[in-house]
């Protein structure tokens, strides 16, 4: 599981852009989005680096979250 939190993220419209930038890294994998916290998670044996530079490069801002 990789937990990301993503300040920038606002919107139904972010939280959709987010959802495809991971899609776009592992079809297979599961995307789950809480707005409120602005935590996105993330099931899928990719490594966490591939997910945080798709979502930068998608405009946002990505961290680990601990």
């Amino acid at each position: 599981m990789i937990e990301l939190t993503v300040k920038d993220m606002t919107c139904g419209h972010c939280a959709s852009t987010i959802t495809r930038a991971v899609k776009d890294v592992d079809a297979q994998g599961k995307c789950e989005i809480d707005l409120d916290s602005r935590r996105v998670r993330i099931e899928s044996s990719r490594p966490a680096g591939e997910f945080l530079a798709a979502i930068a490069e998608a405009g946002y801002t990505p961290v680990e979250a601990r």
